[in-house]
């Protein structure tokens, strides 16, 4: 059977893509890491302040707009979970045929991987909204916040669609270590969406629109953003000057990459559901107590990832050049890139977990808009979370080391345990068997995010010991 004429031609690298494929393979460790990780590491932290923006937003409209949106995002997080599995994945093994220099089929793996992810995005959407109600019913939604959580929900599920294109393409970027992009296209969704966001509260202020309006603008602002930036990407995947362009000839759905592409994935889409799924859970148990519990749970969060986020862009270029550096058969230098970003990420985590236990009080009173009562809950859960900083930054770069072999089924096993072993249990005992209340949530949080820092720590030991002998 003939090949396509397409599969023919010659892809030729850039020089500075050359040159970052050479420092990727066989430069510096350290400002390797550094080079690629900082990028996202920006974005990472960035992005944390623009959902703390977006939290405070929510929060100067009342407690139940910041509970509807805490409980909604996690549903969403649950949901988009197929694409971060399908760009997890796809990223892989596209990094470790970038590594081996196989640019033809890389080429056509990256064609495949976004016209299966947009397919797969596109049914989502169409099964999703119809049931839309009954299934913020089945995850148990405050009564007092189903009627305008459903229109939300709805909006929220149509912006998927965009995020699915979007992911697809900066995990096809991140696979070519192409990492400035990845900062500098979410610096863009960002901007535009906390613009609009900031409208959106000044027309509420202005009292032009009411604030079940204004809550439900929150998701079309988000639209918005991600739809600017799925335009851009869908213009450079299909230029000229892209060596790696889109070309739906090319797709091959054949077993051999079908199949790896499954076994990586799908445990990354269940690791992600499921754990987006417990924290849904966890959502309709800290309901019980009142809808701002929900909301004050979500600001904790929110005020945890201003510690885990940088980590997790380590987390991101390390998993990267471990699967580049796999590809080129170098197991020593792989295992390496890990040791190093274990370290950066304990350094870092150590400087913020003392920043943020300098200014908790302040942090806590900006999302509390005067409400004492609702700034006592974020400050009886939080006090307990940031506890566990440290812990979550090994955790990090265990996640980077799995995901950079291959080894997703065992990420997955990690993170399904941290939430229905370490978590939920603990958080059913305290609530059934203590008076603490919303103390109960916090100490819940740190058990959960202790034990998942050990055990990946332990997992750590053995799997290394494994590739060393």
């Amino acid at each position: 059977m003939n090949t396509p004429s397409n599969k023919d031609e010659t892809i030729v690298l850039s020089p500075k893509e050359a040159h970052r494929r050479e420092m990727i393979l066989y430069g510096p460790q350290v400002k390797t890491i550094c080079t690629l990780a900082l990028p996202l590491v920006f974005y990472s932290s960035l992005s944390q302040i623009f959902q703390l923006i977006d939290t405070i937003i929510a929060a100067r409209m009342s407690a139940n707009v910041v509970s509807t949106v805490s409980f909604i995002s996690q549903i969403e997080t649950m949901l988009f979970a197929i694409g971060s599995g399908l760009s997890v994945g796809g990223s892989i093994i596209i990094s470790r045929t970038y590594g081996a220099g196989n640019m033809q089929k890389v080429r056509s793996q990256i064609s495949t991987l976004f016209f299966l992810a947009l397919a797969i995005g596109m049914l989502l959407l169409t099964i999703t909204i119809p049931f839309a109600s009954p299934f913020l019913k089945l995850f148990h939604m405050p009564k007092d916040l189903l009627k305008k959580g459903t229109i939300y929900f709805i909006l929220t599920i149509i912006g998927l669609i965009f995020q699915f294109i979007n992911t697809m393409y900066l995990a096809i970027e991140k696979s070519r270590g192409n990492t400035k992009i990845i900062m500098w296209c979410n610096i863009l969704v960002m901007s535009i969406k906390t613009l609009l966001n900031f409208l959106i509260i000044a027309l509420k202020n202005a009292a032009v629109i009411s604030i079940d309006t204004a809550m439900l603008m929150l998701p079309g602002s988000t639209i918005t953003a991600h739809a600017t930036l799925a335009a851009i990407a869908i213009i450079n995947l299909t230029s000229k000057r892209n060596p790696f362009r889109l070309n739906i000839k090319l797709c091959s759905f054949s077993k051999t990459f079908m199949y790896p592409l499954s076994s990586l994935s799908i445990p990354i889409f269940l690791e992600k559901f499921v754990f987006a799924f417990g924290k849904v859970i966890v959502n309709s148990m800290c309901a019980s107590m009142g809808s701002s519990v929900v909301g004050a749970l979500g600001v904790s969060n929110r005020l945890g990832g201003l510690c885990t986020n940088p980590p997790s862009g380590f987390q991101d270029a390390e998993s990267g050049l471990i699967s580049q550096n796999i590809g080129n058969n170098n197991i020593k230098r792989a295992l390496g890139i890990f040791y190093r970003t274990l370290l950066i990420n304990l350094g870092i985590a150590l400087v913020l977990f003392v920043i943020t236990g300098i200014f908790k009080k302040d942090i806590v009173a900006i999302f509390a808009k005067g409400d004492i009562a609702f700034a006592a809950e974020i400050d009886k859960i939080y006090t307990y979370e940031r506890l566990a900083t440290i812990l979550i930054s090994i955790n990090a770069s265990v996640m980077g080391l799995l995901y950079g072999f291959g080894k997703t089924r065992i990420s997955m096993i990690l993170n399904a345990a941290r939430l229905f072993v370490f978590r939920i249990p603990p958080l059913f005992l305290l609530m059934r068997f203590t008076t603490l209340g919303v103390t109960a949530v916090g100490l819940a949080m740190l058990i959960s995010n202790c034990m998942v820092g050990i055990t990946s720590g332990i997992v750590a030991i053995f799997f290394i010991k494994k590739y060393r002998t």
